[in-house]
């Protein structure tokens, strides 16, 4: 039997731990993997582009779990009712290919996006960063704003957004859970980010955009660019790439769609697992720019899996269905279909 989590249950999970645990615990899980970054098969993401967004696939496994999540990006898709993010994934046995996992990832995608950002920037910003600039207040702007703020100790958050209400939106939802996180609401880029340790930028449309550029870069700034995460999809001016080191998280999958896709291919980058695990210098002093080019990995969504298969075990959370059969005979499926078609038929049917 299979567990299904519905959005509903990961919801109920994020309850069930409050907003601090869920943010530290999940960040333990996440960076347990990249600590074994090479014990990994991984891949880029296959992607289906068309005119209205794009379609993805993302598989990761180690020797005993496979993983794979379903997303979509839809920047229009809040006109008609829907999310621009939307996913679902599953986690497996690799020794037997049974499912063991179904769920939703549309909130579990933000909870983990959320903490690889404050994961990369606990590494890679200055020690002691107390505010930071949040430049698209949309779907994933909360989570951003709360892993921070539970991790790192930001206190400060600059807030912009081109939708005011997106901003208002913010505000509200934060002041409900984290009262003692300082919100600023500004009237454009250039202001919210003057004069903060780290600038994350989490915009949704699908353009060449050019969110921050190199005069709104200071000596000592982390940027946590997020925005930036398909072919044809941008948020930094290759001038703020060219101030600072750029790390990234698979660095195959982020010159296509990152803020990479600018630069030319011998462009210098360091892949994030390397300056975990000691292989790699990240930040060297206090007046270096850092950048972290994210477009979100497959290993991080297996993180997320087992993360969730675990705290369903641990609060007694989701439902058991039947997605692989159970058979008497394990070499007779048609068994199911004779099964079924036994059963006897309603007074009057043939």
């Amino acid at each position: 039997m299979t567990t299904l989590l519905t959005t509903s249950d990961v919801a109920t999970i994020v309850a069930r731990y409050g907003p601090r645990k869920v943010f530290t615990d999940l960040l333990d899980y996440v960076l347990a993997d990249f600590l074994r970054w090479q014990e990994f098969d991984k891949c880029a993401r296959v992607a289906s582009h068309s005119p209205a967004g794009v379609i993805e696939l993302m598989p990761a496994a180690d020797s005993e779990l496979y993983s794979f999540k379903f997303v979509n990006g839809h920047p229009d898709n809040p006109q008609t009712g829907l999310s621009t993010v939307m996913a679902f994934g599953a986690l497996a046995q690799v020794s037997t290919g049974e499912p063991l996992l179904i769920s939703e990832l549309t909130l579990t995608t933000a909870l983990r996006t959320a903490v690889t950002s404050a994961l990369a920037a606990r590494a890679l910003a200055r020690p002691g960063s107390r505010s930071m600039a949040l430049i698209g207040n949309g779907a994933q702007a909360e989570f951003q704003a709360l892993a921070f703020h539970y991790v790192l100790g930001i206190d400060v958050l600059h807030v912009y957004d081109v939708d005011a209400d997106a901003t208002r939106k913010l505000q509200a939802n934060l002041a409900a859970v984290a009262p003692t996180l300082r919100v600023v609401a500004f009237d454009g880029t250039a202001q919210a980010v003057k004069g903060v340790d780290i600038v994350t930028t989490v915009t949704a449309d699908k353009a060449y955009a050019t969110i921050l550029t190199a005069d709104m870069v200071e000596p000592g700034m982390h940027f946590n660019a997020l925005g930036g995460d398909c072919p044809g999809k941008t948020e930094l001016h290759a001038d703020v790439l060219r101030r600072g080191a750029v790390f990234v998280e698979y660095e195959p999958q982020t010159r296509i769609e990152g803020d990479l896709q600018q630069m030319p291919a011998d462009f210098p980058v360091t892949e994030l697992w390397r300056v975990l695990t000691g292989q790699a210098a990240g930040r060297r002093s206090a007046e270096d720019v850092t950048i972290f080019d994210s477009v979100g990995f497959a290993l991080e969504d297996f993180s997320a899996l087992r993360w969730l298969r675990d705290s369903a075990v641990r609060f007694g959370i989701g439902a058991r269905i039947e997605v692989a059969p159970r058979l008497q005979d394990p070499k007779n499926l048609f068994d199911v279909v004779r099964a079924a078609t036994d059963v006897k038929a309603a007074p009057g049917q043939p």
